[in-house]
């Protein structure tokens, strides 16, 4: 694989593409609210762009030269339709990672469908959705050891739900990175709803290129956000330089597991609906994932996969629809809108107010995306070839 090289960032940039596409639909109390106020124009540039990257590639005539463009490809659109929505002339070599262009469009559908901790969970007998989401984020702040007034940093933040409640579980500080000027936006309106503002805060960076100084934080979590990185060793090693002497790295990584089969159509075809849906340039098996972090210079400590566990609710029942598994009739609204009845009757809604101008133009597809995407997490699940919640635990040696 080619070297990896990276744009310089630009902020000022970004933060017009976020004021056209998305106005003030930051301050909407609700995903699905939010979804309805973004500009025409810019949302068609991005989903043009993101899916002109997959419309032609198809699990059938996957060549490993393609899938290593897989690596670059969902990345080099990313400026050029920013510039495009501002109405800019876009002709410099664009060469960069960025999730933005996804999660400028799939994040209002992301708190419509799930809430605002966009990861899974295992869940024990009797479990509530939302308590089993927050338990998962306790073990992970357990299993790192996080204590009162460390200084920690969330890579890959989202709208910064699994900060607030680490935060409130562990009583540290903590910093949320993210790449995505509208998620910034939604996370700090929260925080500051919830009382939290001083104690949870966010900054706008890439995590391949972290303007943070080194050895600056105590810890440094990532919940299944660096599967986006064109590189696994790349963004561990950037966690390593800003991680303090002695610190403590964990992460839920989402990996192949060593079942899955690149020769084999179906497991090729279970993959690339997970990548197009997600916005994942090319996801890697956990050996490749325990090879980056040691590559890194991290001393492996603990690792497992926990959705390897005899639990009695597998992680992915909620994308399942299963209401056989619910734990509670509380549950019932959340499981209903991943069922195929209610994706289906949310995709049908969308269409109509996209027909009657009151959605944004592609509003739909990406909810078809999406869709896709869940049904191939949840054969992924049960054919035991992927993992959302690979838990590395890693600490940088006192000496280095």
């Amino acid at each position: 694989m080619a070297p990896i090289s990276l744009e310089t960032e630009d902020h000022s940039r970004d933060a017009a593409f976020n004021k056209v596409m998305h106005g003030k639909s930051a301050n909407e109390r609700a995903g699905f609210m939010a979804m309805l106020k973004k500009d025409p124009n810019a949302q068609k540039a991005a989903i043009d762009e993101y899916f002109k990257h997959w419309d032609n590639k198809s699990a059938d005539t996957e060549t490993q030269e393609v899938r290593e463009v897989g690596y670059w490809m969902p990345y080099i659109c990313v400026r050029l339709l920013e510039l495009m929505a501002l109405g800019i002339g876009a002709k410099s070599r664009i060469c960069e990672f960025d999730k933005t262009v996804y999660y400028n469009l799939a994040t209002d559908l992301y708190e419509y469908g799930w809430g605002a901790s966009f990861h899974f969970c295992r869940f024990a007998y009797g479990d509530r959705f939302y308590p089993a989401i927050a338990r998962h984020e306790h073990y992970l702040a357990h299993m790192m050891g996080l204590r009162e007034g460390m200084k920690v940093l969330d890579v890959g933040c989202g709208v910064g739900g699994p900060a607030r409640e680490i935060a409130k579980f562990a009583g540290v500080n903590i910093v949320g990175l993210n790449n995505n000027d509208y998620q910034i936006e939604r996370a700090t309106r929260y925080s500051g709803k919830e009382g939290l503002s001083k104690q949870v805060t966010y900054t706008k960076g890439d995590f391949m290129q972290m303007s943070f100084p080194a050895n600056s934080f105590d810890a440094v979590y990532a919940i299944e956000a660096t599967v986006h990185a064109p590189s696994l060793k790349g963004v561990y090693s950037q966690i390593y330089r800003v991680l303090k002497p002695g610190g403590v790295f964990g992460v839920y990584e989402w990996l192949l597991t060593e079942k899955y089969d690149n020769d084999n159509p179906r497991h090729r075809e279970i993959r690339l609906g997970i990548e197009q849906g997600d916005g994942i340039s090319n996801m890697v098996k956990i050996s490749e994932g325990l090879a980056a972090i040691k590559a890194a210079g991290f001393d492996l400590e603990f690792h497992e996969d926990l959705a390897d566990r005899p639990d009695p609710v597998p992680w992915y029942y909620p994308l399942a629809g299963d209401f056989k598994m619910m734990g509670s009739l509380w549950d019932i609204p959340t499981i209903f809108r991943m069922t195929k009845i209610g994706r289906g009757l949310a995709n049908s809604f969308v269409g109509a107010l996209e027909y009657l101008s009151l959605a944004p133009k592609g509003t739909q597809r990406t909810a078809t995306s999406l869709a896709l995407a869940a049904d191939c997490l949840v054969a992924g699940g049960r054919e035991k070839l992927f993992t959302p919640m690979y838990l590395m635990v890693a600490r940088k040696p006192r000496s280095s």
